[in-house]
């Protein structure tokens, strides 16, 4: 797949849902349809705004920003109950939140340079 020049983190962020879905799909039954349900909108939903801001116009651009900015926090904050319920092994939660700091910095120069 290969997304804008100008936003390599929809590349990251697209990279990200491939490992939480596979992810999602190991989770127990009583946790797939809820929190796997909601970890796999919420990315959606961040890949929604990271996409929306890389074609809007200068003025839209940080409130879109803002927004996936958000989702990115909720998405930390899921991954993590996930973790403590253990619904997510050790070895995805390490991997799934190196990625999600990765996208936080790049998401977070975007923010920077646009202020």
């Amino acid at each position: 797949m290969n997304f804008q020049t100008d936003a390599p983190i929809v590349q990251k962020v697209y990279d990200f849902y491939k490992i939480l879905y596979l992810t999602i799909g190991k989770m127990p039954k009583r946790d797939k349809y809820t929190l796997g349900e909601k970890l796999s909108i919420t990315n959606l939903d961040l890949l929604e705004f990271i996409i929306g801001a890389s074609y809007a116009l200068r003025q839209d651009k940080i409130n879109l920003l803002n927004k996936a900015s958000i989702k990115l926090d909720l998405l930390k904050i899921l991954i993590r109950v996930g973790h403590e319920l253990k619904s997510i092994n050790n070895k995805k939660y390490l991997t799934l939140e190196e990625k999600l700091q990765e996208i936080g910095k790049m998401l977070g120069g975007w923010i920077r340079s646009r202020k």
